[in-house]
């Protein structure tokens, strides 16, 4: 099995940030991130990420208060957030910054 080359502040930069990564998809805890951990460009990536995530949550909550449409709404906001905060937490956890489907189109474009 061949092993990736990285940059040695790479690695460091990805075992600092990974836990605060983990946590950026754990609902509104990327806030977190986003306040201690700006600098850090792997966490950052995640937490912006999560950040998307956990708007669409905000979004789809808010919206399930419209009758029959909102729980519709509600399942598939959920769902969509449920598997997307689980894909961050796995692409955190290797230590890999993975674009998520959607998330990352709106994530590319936040800067801070």
């Amino acid at each position: 099995m061949q092993q990736a080359h990285h940059h040695h502040t790479e690695d460091k930069e990805v075992q600092e940030g990974k836990f605060f990564a983990v946590i950026s998809y754990i609902s509104f805890l990327c806030v977190i991130t986003l306040l201690l951990k700006k600098n850090n460009k792997f966490a950052l990536f995640h937490a912006k990420q999560g950040l998307v995530i956990f708007v669409v949550e905000v979004v789809s909550f808010v919206l399930s208060i419209i009758p029959l449409l909102g729980m519709m709404i509600k399942i598939v906001g959920f769902t969509f957030c449920a598997i997307a905060s689980l894909w961050g937490v796995l692409q955190s956890f290797s230590g890999i910054c993975g674009k998520i489907p959607l998330v990352s189109r709106v994530s590319d474009k936040i800067s801070l």
